[in-house]
């Protein structure tokens, strides 16, 4: 029994040895091997990952910059928001580009620069930043991306110079037409007025008729009727016309803006007429 369990520990001993030889034998070519790997392995998902963050960073402060809309003839704010599928709607837009369009937003002016939508805060500096020293190659190809939306951004609303744009506004010949239309003048050259305020006054005046003349009055005896729709003399009429309209003071849109723009100047509104002025 001792000689057999010396021999076991004889054949254990160099059992051991020779195992501890393979592996201490193996180490040196295998440790390498796997250490190379576990390093690979741990690598890879940061060189995926750090340029899907800084893309997306960046991504998303391009995403949210608004573009402009260069107004052409005969748009409307309906037709640029239905267009650029404004959230909102027109009266959206107009919120936003108030400053430039002015009180009216049925009137906008052809060449006027409109943003469609709100800018949104870049994303924080430092966070950029971090993400930019994870991986340059990742935020040069992030910022060439952008400066690529940008000229896409850009270039749309000149693709968009010339739209199948709406037809142009038309009025119709008679009394209501005119007054629109005199809003539409008085509108573009700031004078101001309602379609209320210009009814109101006309009816007393002429009763809508713009072919009316008073051969009667103190200013008849003169030799300077009183003339059209809002009973202007002539003298009045070439002071206060309008650049744009008829220089005829008995066509109806002529008479109608330089009788407002005269009740402008000497009441504030031709709303605040409410007898012979």
């Amino acid at each position: 029994m001792p000689a057999q369990g010396k021999h076991r520990r004889s054949q254990s001993t160099s059992l051991r040895r020779g195992l501890a030889a393979v592996t201490a034998g193996g180490a040196v070519l295998a440790l390498p091997v796997i250490g190379a790997t576990s390093a690979f392995a741990a690598a890879a998902p940061q060189q995926a990952v750090a340029p899907a963050s800084v893309s997306a960073q960046v991504n998303s402060a391009v995403q949210a910059t608004p573009a402009q809309h260069s107004v052409a003839a005969g748009e409307t704010l309906s037709k640029i928001a239905r267009e650029y599928s404004v959230s909102g709607g027109w009266e959206k837009l107009y919120e936003g580009n108030r400053k430039i369009i002015g009180e009216n937003p049925d009137l906008i002016h052809p060449g006027i620069k409109l943003t469609l939508g709100t800018k949104a805060e870049a994303p924080s500096g430092d966070k950029a930043g971090k993400a930019a020293k994870a991986s340059p190659s990742a935020a040069r190809g992030a910022e060439a991306d952008r400066a690529d939306r940008s000229e896409r951004i850009d270039a749309a609303p000149v693709a968009k110079a010339t739209p199948a744009a709406e037809k142009a506004v038309t009025y119709t010949n008679d009394l209501d037409g005119w007054i629109k239309e005199s809003l539409a003048v008085m509108a573009e050259q700031g004078i101001p007025g309602t379609y209320e305020g210009i009814h109101r006054n006309i009816m007393r005046e002429s009763s809508g008729n713009p072919a009316a003349i008073n051969n009667w009055d103190s200013n008849a005896v003169k030799g300077t009727p009183s003339k059209g729709l809002l009973q202007v003399i002539d003298p009045t009429f070439q002071a206060y016309h309008v650049p744009g309209t008829s220089t005829d003071s008995y066509d109806p849109v002529a008479n109608i803006t330089a009788a407002c723009n005269y009740a402008a100047d000497r009441y504030g509104s031709i709303d605040n007429v409410f007898g012979a002025y």
